[in-house]
């Protein structure tokens, strides 16, 4: 079994009812949620004006690959209403790989970790919350 962190986000609709149906939906998939911190509510960051947020990252155990990851991560997304017509736009919900066991994975479709969650206080802060050794490990 793998670790692994992702982040929930969702910024149309009921925001709430989507970050439970995505996890809902990833432990019907065999992601283990071993621990899921508080939703926060946030200003979007980049993209067009748009409503804000709702975020929450957990910790997982999955036998996963990193792919099958995405593509199962996606795949929630699609099902649960997501287009994407424009980058950092409105979404229902939006969820992130952070981080995979401690291994660094580079595909066309994937970056691992996620190349711009020590950016983000939407990540962090949740983040920080859960595992606050590792997320002072991230840090420079």
């Amino acid at each position: 079994m793998s670790t692994v962190y992702l982040a929930l986000g969702s910024n149309l609709g009921d925001r709430l009812e989507y970050i439970h149906k995505a996890l809902e939906e990833l432990k019907a998939c065999g992601v283990k949620v071993l621990r899921l911190s508080t939703v926060i509510e946030t200003e979007p960051v980049g993209g067009v004006p748009q409503g804000r947020f709702l975020n929450a990252v957990l910790k997982a155990s999955t036998d996963h690959s990193p792919e099958e990851l995405h593509a199962l991560t996606q795949g929630i997304e699609r099902k649960l209403g997501r287009i994407k017509k424009m980058v950092n736009g409105p979404r229902v919900i939006d969820i992130d790989i952070l981080l995979y066991d401690d291994i660094k994975f580079t595909s066309p479709k994937l970056l691992i970790p996620h190349p711009r969650c020590l950016e983000r206080s939407f990540v962090m802060q949740p983040l920080e919350e859960i595992d606050p050794v590792l997320c002072a490990s991230l840090r420079p």
